[in-house]
């Protein structure tokens, strides 16, 4: 997409933000002829739906999760024929492997609620898991397995779910950083961009690690921490799995390109920052579930937040623009985690080389699942946050859900547990799966 020079004078509904969510709530809308644009800051998919594992998974999944996934995985098996190009999505499979049988044992649990959805998920025994994982080193004693679930490629999926939204009319702007709302009657009556104001009276913010602060600077307190994510690649390498697999030190996909794609299955980079100990207390049931691998750092995140403005004029450079891509820097010492525990888990990829690493910023809510929601108190206005690291496989889901709430259809996937309320009207926050 090329950068914004002209913005449409007004329209139906905004989105902002590029990422994989916003980008298919964006096609699902304009494929009902609705007239929607999409303001993202930087570049498409420039954020964590570009840099993310690739995984398109329903296994694991928190129940509140579950039926937009299953409505997600239906849609990324359609994908390349309703959009014309290919994603590379595939149904390889998808591994949680166990080091004991009292590991095997407590994955027993997510069967039954498996079974409760009609999802083929199974647990594998250690021969089992060996015929279809070649050549590694662990010895494991089986694993939860779901061969539905699959993968596709994070770099190529959002800017090509973009492109069909733009072929069926929607205005996708890169470029284009939205800095406030206008109000009339108390309602929405307007975006504020950097290029100017398009008239609306429905927006959808689904700006990913930025949501918060956009909506503090509206009055509304959305709970959100960042959670800093290492990623890697190999060259192609030799064909040891056909999907995703989890073990407590590695996760690793099979890529398009005959590579994988890698990760530390046993750490978590949290930077602490000024919302570190303001969220703390609804934050607290996560750490405490994470406290073993969570890994936290103080550094410039701590001081940028400190000093960014909790609002600003609309008619001068925003936050947005100071910073249009979050793009930190990966963290050597996760680096050679993954180096080591690849090589220990599967020896004959030892001489195979990391081409490439990264690392991206996930927003997390307090429970680990999204926010979908209307403000009731600033009408017209809505949000999709907090998809703790599921959003890129669950994110054509949550597009075909997010486009229901915002014309008031029925997208026949129920939202209402994922309202923003339920961390402010006394609920109890207890996370059913992790980031």
């Amino acid at each position: 997409m090329e950068p914004c020079r002209e913005i449409p004078a007004g329209a139906d509904v905004v989105v902002i933000g590029g990422g994989i969510v916003g980008v298919s709530t964006a096609w699902f809308l304009a494929k009902q002829g609705i007239s929607v644009v999409l303001c993202e800051k930087g570049h498409i998919a420039g954020e964590q739906s570009g840099r993310n594992w690739g995984w398109v998974r329903v296994q694991g999944r928190d129940t509140r999760e579950i039926p937009m996934m299953l409505e997600s995985l239906r849609i990324w098996g359609d994908l390349k024929q309703d959009i014309g190009e290919d994603v590379g999505f595939m149904r390889g499979g998808c591994f949680f492997t166990a080091q004991t049988d009292k590991q095997l044992d407590e994955f027993a649990g997510w069967i039954d609620t498996a079974a409760e959805h009609g999802i083929d998920s199974r647990l594998l025994s250690r021969s089992e898991l060996k015929e279809l994982v070649h050549g590694s080193a662990i010895d494991w004693a089986g694993a939860l397995y779901t061969a539905s679930d699959g993968r596709a490629e994070p770099h190529i999926a959002a800017p090509a779910i973009a492109r069909a939204a733009s072929r069926s009319g929607a205005a996708i702007l890169t470029g284009c950083a939205v800095r406030g709302i206008e109000t009339s009657g108390g309602a929405i009556s307007a975006v504020v961009t950097e290029h100017g104001s398009i008239r609306t009276s429905v927006v959808l913010c689904a700006a990913g690690a930025w949501t918060s602060l956009f909506c503090r600077s509206l009055g509304i307190d959305v709970p959100q921490l960042r959670v800093k994510g290492t990623v890697a690649r190999t060259a192609p390498a030799e064909h040891v799995l056909n999907g995703n697999v989890f073990d407590d030190s590695l996760g690793i996909r099979r890529r398009a390109d005959g590579g994988y794609t890698v990760a530390h299955g046993g750490v978590l980079e949290h930077p602490v920052t000024p919302s570190s100990f303001r969220y703390f207390g609804k934050f607290f049931a996560a750490l405490m579930q994470e406290l073993r691998i969570l890994r936290l750092s103080f550094g410039s995140e701590f001081v940028d937040e400190w000093k960014t403005p909790r609002t600003w004029p609309l008619d001068a450079p925003s936050p947005f623009e100071a910073t249009r891509v979050l793009d930190p820097e990966p963290t050597p010492r996760v680096l050679n985690g993954i180096r080591r525990n690849l090589d220990k888990m599967f020896p004959q990829l030892k001489e195979t080389p990391i081409v490439e690493s990264w690392a991206g910023m996930i927003e997390s809510s307090p429970d680990v699942v999204p926010i979908i929601d209307a403000i009731d108190s600033l009408p017209g206005f809505h949000i999709a946050t907090g998809f703790s690291g599921h959003g890129f496989g669950i994110g054509p889901g949550a597009g075909k859900a997010i486009a229901g709430m915002l014309t008031g259809s029925d997208s026949g996937i129920d939202i209402s547990a994922l309202r923003l309320q339920r961390f402010f009207d006394g609920s109890p926050i207890r996370p059913q799966s992790s980031i």
